[in-house]
């Protein structure tokens, strides 16, 4: 079922209830905080969010505070026609912080409902270093194509030709396009060095890849010249290296404290009772932060359903499902599934099928 938080747009939205299942309606000008704490224990499938509903909502940041108490997965943004918030700037910040799916065509939104986008569906519209950006038009305009064709997003597509443009305000590193991944174990021995290895792997027959761990010497054992182990206070300039020339970087990053340096983050969980029970003992709150959090389950013994019962129990989204792997092979599908799910689309998922898994038992306080 789906909420739909709107405002301004609010006639217009109500033509969705003929479309789609809906369990809540709620319309007028909120505070962010007014509306983390509605849906704070309220589990729904997708909510339509009109952005005008957000008070302040041309500042970035409070788009900013709504993502990180909200899984940002979950929400569908009804984009206003201010020409803030339709600024190459302003939908370069919504895909760094990991919002995927806005949208000023009302058309596209039951569409978004069963088809979520990916990166690779937005990757037009982030601003990443010097070169031309897509969408960085003189005066920071939108330039309509030669055919006069407008996306799935009601935005007007560029030439192409336009100037290149700096975001000065963009909040992740840009070092000329590369995408900086970072994977984290939130459950411990989650498998993150070893997943970095193998993602690595499968990404280099298409990309230039390197592999970073962070305070660490665990990658002296793949023999890789392209895994290295650095310190956390070294990864600032070998990012910024502007004689690198690597498509992606992918980061291990352990314990630091270095995520502010990543263009995205993975947060990898081995749902085993033992690990997930651990897991809520280190930290109570837990459950409330991995909501905003792209989350993986890794080494999971989990089926389909299993997944969908620990989302609602966790009340959370998980993004990919993965089960043990042989790091001994050089290609597995359901790698190639979530790198194609994270916009690496050379990565097409080929071969069998991922074992299946048994059920389990999700976390008992």
């Amino acid at each position: 079922m789906n909420v739909i938080v709107s405002n301004k747009y609010s006639a217009m939205l109500s033509s969705l209830s003929t479309k789609i299942d809906l369990i809540k309606t709620i319309d007028g000008e909120f505070q962010v905080d007014d509306l983390i704490a509605q849906f704070d224990n309220f589990f729904f499938n997708k909510m339509i969010l009109d952005i005008t509903a957000i008070s302040g909502y041309q500042d970035i940041s409070q788009i900013q505070r709504l993502s990180f108490g909200m899984d940002m997965s979950k929400i569908i943004l009804l984009l206003d026609d201010s020409q803030i918030v339709n600024s190459p700037q302003y939908l370069s910040e919504l895909v760094s912080m990991g919002i995927y799916n806005f949208t000023r065509n009302i058309d596209a939104i039951a569409y978004l409902i069963d088809n979520p986008n990916t990166y690779k569906d937005v990757a037009q519209f982030h601003l990443l270093g010097s070169s031309a950006s897509p969408m960085g038009g003189q005066g920071g305009g939108y330039q309509q194509n030669s055919n006069g064709n407008k996306g799935m997003f009601g935005f007007n597509q560029s030439t192409g030709n336009e100037r290149s443009y700096i975001n000065p305000s963009a909040m992740v590193p840009s070092m000329g396009g590369t995408r900086v991944i970072g994977i984290k174990n939130l459950t411990d021995h989650a498998g993150a060095t070893t997943l970095v290895y193998m993602l690595k792997k499968q990404l280099s027959e298409h990309y230039s890849v390197l592999g970073l761990e962070l305070d660490k010497n665990d990658f002296l054992f793949f023999n890789d010249p392209d895994l290295k182990s650095v310190s956390s206070r070294e990864l600032a300039s070998i990012i910024n290296n502007p004689v690198n020339n690597y498509n992606v970087i992918l980061i291990d990053i352990n314990n630091s404290a270095e995520e502010a340096n990543c263009t995205e983050m993975l947060y990898l969980i081995e749902p085993s009772t033992l690990m997930l029970n651990k897991l809520i003992r280190r930290d109570r709150n837990i459950l409330d932060k991995i909501r905003g959090m792209k989350v993986i389950l890794n080494k999971s013994l989990l089926d389909a359903p299993d997944v969908r019962d620990f989302e609602g129990e966790a009340r959370c989204s998980v993004f990919h499902n993965i089960p043990p792997l042989d790091d001994k092979k050089d290609k597995h599908r359901v790698l190639d599934e979530l790198l194609n799910k994270l916009g690496f689309d050379k990565n097409r998922p080929t071969g069998g099928e991922p074992r299946a898994a048994r059920l389990f038992g999700i976390v008992k306080e």
